[in-house]
């Protein structure tokens, strides 16, 4: 069986807002363009996300409804789960190892540090940062989301906005 993980950093967020708690922060103008363009990219990849898991926090929530917005998912599929804020890489594993296994593709949505140490986990190579609007795509031949590991990795991608300049 096939499971696809999406590891998605927000987009870049505006501290134009300096009164505003991290947790409020909006994006910036550029975050949109950013998150349409890898969003197509990811849906050109790939077979769209069953399912996005955001963190709360108004940029990765955001960056969500974009990505679903460009890849015709209902909003419904969206799931909020406050463990993704900021989150670290463990609880962030549980989330996905929780996961029904009828999902084959569930993209989650977050911050850094947590999503490039999880990326890390996986990945054959050390990736330094995810930077924000970034994605690292996992393809794992498992028979549920609880096998994934670095063992059960098939193919990866690690794509970000300068690389997808149009």
């Amino acid at each position: 069986m096939i499971k696809i993980l999406t590891i998605v950093r927000h987009g870049k967020s505006d501290w134009n807002y300096y009164d505003l708690p991290d947790y409020d922060r909006p994006l910036k103008t550029r975050a949109y363009k950013d998150a349409y363009r890898m969003a197509e990219s990811l849906y050109k990849k790939s077979s769209p996300p069953d399912l996005f898991i955001s963190s709360p926090a108004n940029r990765a929530l955001y960056t969500a409804v974009i990505y679903a917005r460009a890849i015709n998912k209902s909003f419904e599929k969206i799931q909020i789960n406050e463990n993704l804020y900021p989150g670290n890489p463990d609880s962030i594993l549980k989330i996905i190892k929780a996961q029904d296994n009828a999902c084959q593709h569930l993209a989650i949505f977050g911050h850094n540090p947590g999503f490039t140490e999880l990326a890390n986990y996986f990945l054959p190579e050390y990736l330094n940062n995810l930077p924000t609007s970034a994605y690292v795509w996992l393809k794992f031949d498992v028979g549920g989301w609880d096998d994934i590991s670095a063992e059960t990795l098939r193919e990866h991608e690690f794509n970000y906005p300068k690389k997808n300049k149009q």
